[in-house]
């Protein structure tokens, strides 16, 4: 599938412009991620664009989320490595632990996201350049803050291969390359 055929589907499934922004950022910090790792960049980003596809759908059920977003991408024949790590991604609704770099980089990737969106909005200017890795380290481990931020998965980047301060700099730097779509 390409690039221009996954942002159709992707826009087809969801439609609450925060989803589509972190779906946006997600594929930002996969291709990133991907070229840090001489991976493939156009696999990992449809990863981190595609792996909530079916949030709206299934209502962000944790029991079913991703399942339903890899029965989907089947249907259209998307590489069955992407499938399997945008299926791993939600370990919940699998009841297996993440094995891959792959799985590891989407769980961690798309996770950190969150906590880097939530740290740049308590900045006067709300903007990602303004986000440094060690403020959003400070911000992991304050527990109430961004509570819904899984922070055991931001660290499964140690298991993909790549230490937590030099991870949070390549997101950060990824998500500043597109933050004018982002609006941060």
């Amino acid at each position: 599938m390409k690039r221009d055929q996954a942002i159709e589907l992707l826009h087809s499934y969801i439609k609450n412009g925060r989803m589509l922004n972190h779906c946006y950022a997600s594929e930002a910090v996969m291709r990133a991620m991907a070229a840090h790792f001489g991976q493939d960049e156009e696999k990992w980003g449809l990863a981190g664009l595609l792996h909530d596809l079916d949030v709206e759908l299934v209502n962000a059920d944790p029991t079913i989320h991703g399942l339903e977003t890899a029965r989907i991408l089947a249907e259209y024949s998307v590489d069955n490595e992407i499938v399997e790590a945008i299926r791993m991604h939600n370990e919940e609704a699998t009841g297996q632990e993440r094995t891959t770099q792959f799985e590891h980089a989407l769980a961690a990737g798309e996770t950190v996201t969150g906590l880097i969106v939530a740290t740049a909005l308590v900045y006067p200017d709300r903007k990602l350049t303004s986000v440094k890795p060690q403020s959003v380290i400070k911000r992991m481990k304050e527990k109430a803050f961004a509570a819904s931020v899984r922070r055991e998965s931001i660290m499964e980047c140690e298991k993909a291969g790549i230490p937590l301060e030099e991870f949070v700099g390549i997101a950060i730097l990824a998500m500043t390359g597109i933050s004018e779509q982002l609006g941060l």
